[in-house]
């Protein structure tokens, strides 16, 4: 039989309350990085549908101006441009902004523009990004 002595080299130590605590913290910092990451990609995502939806307008308002050259693109309205965009769509899309905001398409503008109020809205601050943009 062996005696306590001999397995002094065995013993055994517990996870500390520091070690424990700093484990805790990290996957906490994991968990909280992760949900950032998703939050800037669904902000993502709403521009890229919403760059979509706009170069659709686009398409259809220069569709239009291609048939009717005598028209100004400042004469343009809604009702003119709705027949031209794909799909048969019935009337123009509605686009949400990143705070769920409902955004009106100015088609009297070429290339066409997000409208938020009175002011265009394109919170990534770029033209060229083709995110909230129809793109230069």
């Amino acid at each position: 039989m062996k005696t306590p002595t001999q397995f002094r080299h065995f013993k055994c130590k517990g996870v500390t309350l520091i070690e424990l605590t700093i484990v805790i913290l990290i996957l906490l910092l994991l968990v909280s990085s992760a949900f950032l990451g998703v939050g800037y990609f669904r902000d993502w995502q709403k521009g890229v549908a919403a760059s979509e939806d706009l170069k659709e307008v686009y398409a259809a308002q220069r569709l239009y101006l291609s048939e009717h050259p005598t028209v100004l693109v400042t004469d343009l309205t809604k009702e003119k441009v709705v027949p031209y965009l794909p799909d048969g769509a019935a009337d123009f899309p509605v686009v949400k902004g990143l705070d769920d905001q409902t955004l009106t398409i100015d088609i009297t503008k070429s290339p066409p523009v997000f409208m938020d109020g009175g002011t265009v809205y394109d919170p990534s601050g770029s033209t060229t990004d083709n995110l909230w943009d129809a793109g230069k």
